[in-house]
């Protein structure tokens, strides 16, 4: 018999048994087995800030720490604990990278892995998972560094059911280049009971927002179907002809939903400074029925 949940801040429920996935599989392994850490069982929580060993360029930023957030954010400068999802840009200075952001509630099922690394054997697998995103031009992707986030069958806020989502978010950099891969696995639900969902089908009302927000109004991108029924069908299409993942390079401007409209007459700059390519034509692909 299902137990309606306990309010916000309520007590936690007894923690699942450690998972991790077996090797291979569009994931990258995750859970106590290869060190990850986890976030607090809690609705609405975050991990503690974590220093990254190695700056990560994020739109023309350095960002040398970073928050998992349980409702399907990675953060820079500041966590989120916002449940209602918002399409990019956003007001502010909030730069972070948005898998599935949602009201993910894991008092009700389901744990929030993190870990960074640099081993070998990820980096390797890294660079090959990464050269569809780049072009013939530019150098293949050497990452020494990345940070895996994976929200392991988490749960919504007022489920009523047992439907639950799988995904995940790996940055990686060489120091210089910067990439975002997401990676989605089964997506049951869209919206928690607050953004005014259906208790038992996790569907309805404000779905779930997907893509990368910035901070400076200019460079985001909104996945298509953020927000819309659309958007649990992100792990059937993706930008690299791989079903369920989804590439950005992020240290310059790659993608955008609508590029600021150019002045009448262009000023020339006083002094040189770096060229963010400006790309409004994205790669979609969809993938299976």
């Amino acid at each position: 018999m299902w137990v309606p949940d306990p309010p916000r801040g309520g007590p936690n429920p007894p923690a699942m048994a450690p998972w991790w996935p077996p090797l291979g599989g569009l994931l990258y392994p995750f859970g106590p087995a290869v060190g990850d850490e986890a976030t607090p069982r809690e609705d609405d929580g975050m991990s503690p800030e974590i220093q990254l060993w190695q700056p990560f360029s994020f739109y023309g930023r350095s960002h040398r720490s970073l928050y998992v957030n349980n409702n399907g954010v990675v953060s820079f400068g500041t966590g989120v604990p916002e449940f209602t999802p918002e399409p990019f840009p956003l007001p502010g200075h909030r730069p972070f990278v948005a898998p599935y952001w949602a009201d993910v509630d894991t008092r009700l099922g389901g744990d929030v892995f993190y870990r960074q690394s640099q081993e070998p054997e990820l980096l390797a697998r890294l660079t090959r998972d990464l050269t569809p995103a780049v072009t013939s031009s530019d150098p293949t992707p050497k990452p020494t560094w990345a940070f895996v986030a994976t929200w392991y069958r988490v749960s919504f806020f007022g489920a009523a059911s047992k439907k639950v989502n799988t995904f995940q978010a790996v940055l990686a950099t060489d120091g210089a280049t910067s990439f975002v891969m997401l990676n989605y696995g089964d997506l049951q639900w869209t919206t928690g009971l607050a953004n005014d969902g259906n208790a038992y089908s996790g569907l309805g009302g404000t779905p779930a927002q997907a893509g990368f927000n910035s901070g400076d109004d200019l460079h985001y991108y909104n996945i298509p179907g953020s927000r819309s029924p659309a958007v649990l069908r992100v792990g059937h299409r993706s930008n690299v002809g791989v079903p369920g993942r989804w590439i950005f390079r992020v240290d310059v401007f790659t993608a955008t939903e609508g590029p600021p409209d150019p002045p009448e007459t262009p000023t020339p700059s006083p002094s040189p400074s770096p060229t963010l390519r400006q790309t409004t034509e994205e790669r979609v692909y969809i993938c299976g029925s």
